[in-house]
């Protein structure tokens, strides 16, 4: 059983594996370290931890990679997480933007059978609130595929499918303005300037977003 920190160090591995455009086995360790807020000797000191347990392939001066195993272990406490956010919006009425802090402390308990539970409760989701995928119980992710807000056409419609930043004052931000997964949006323009966009949301208000905000917005053509 891997520790609380081990874990943390396991999802950030994944995390950083799995951002656009990044090549598979490239992240450095000075990168972990800077993804987890601890210095280069730190997180060195934990890839070693994780390679000698099998967790990680890991060279003085190469980047570093997750194992099979390892990949399926980050994989397991990543779908805890998201089981759990879903739980807490689903079934105990908290609010997308309320979830990520408390689900970050329950994804440590070494419970399987509280977590098969939560994901009968909820009927088997397949993506948490913030539309990110949920593993299954194999410890396997599948990708999904939505196109940025900030790359699509003017005068296309699209449906928010996901959300590429789940911070607490992002989605705050997007509750302010009603804006939610299932939320219609036409493209109505676009400033050549800072690429800012104004969309009609859900047929009625305007709205001018800008380029950080559309470029955090997954969506899906109507």
């Amino acid at each position: 059983m891997a520790s609380s920190t081990e874990e943390n160090y396991l999802k950030a591995l994944l995390a950083l594996d799995l951002e656009p455009g990044k090549e598979s086995g490239s992240i450095s360790v000075s990168e972990l370290g800077q993804r987890l807020g601890v210095s280069v000797p730190t997180a060195n000191s934990m890839v070693k931890n994780l390679h000698s347990k099998g967790l990680v392939d890991y060279q003085k001066y190469k980047p570093v990679s997750l194992t099979q195993e390892g990949r399926r272990q980050a994989a397991l406490i990543v779908r805890k997480h998201r089981l759990t956010e879903m739980f807490l919006v689903d079934v105990m009425g908290f609010g997308w933007e309320e979830v990520h802090e408390i689900a970050e402390q329950i994804e440590h308990i070494d419970s399987q059978a509280l977590f098969e539970r939560m994901d009968r409760m909820l009927n088997h989701p397949t993506n948490d609130p913030h539309g990110s995928p949920i593993p299954n119980s194999m410890g396997e992710l599948e990708s999904n595929t939505y196109a940025s807000l900030s790359n699509c056409q003017v005068g296309t419609a699209w449906e928010i499918k996901a959300i590429g930043d789940s911070s607490t004052d992002f989605l705050k931000y997007l509750n302010q303005r009603g804006m939610a997964l299932g939320s219609h949006l036409e493209v109505l323009d676009r400033e050549p300037f800072d690429a800012s966009m104004r969309v009609r949301l859900n047929g009625e208000k305007e709205h001018l977003l800008s380029q950080p905000v559309c470029q955090m917005l997954l969506v899906e053509a109507r």
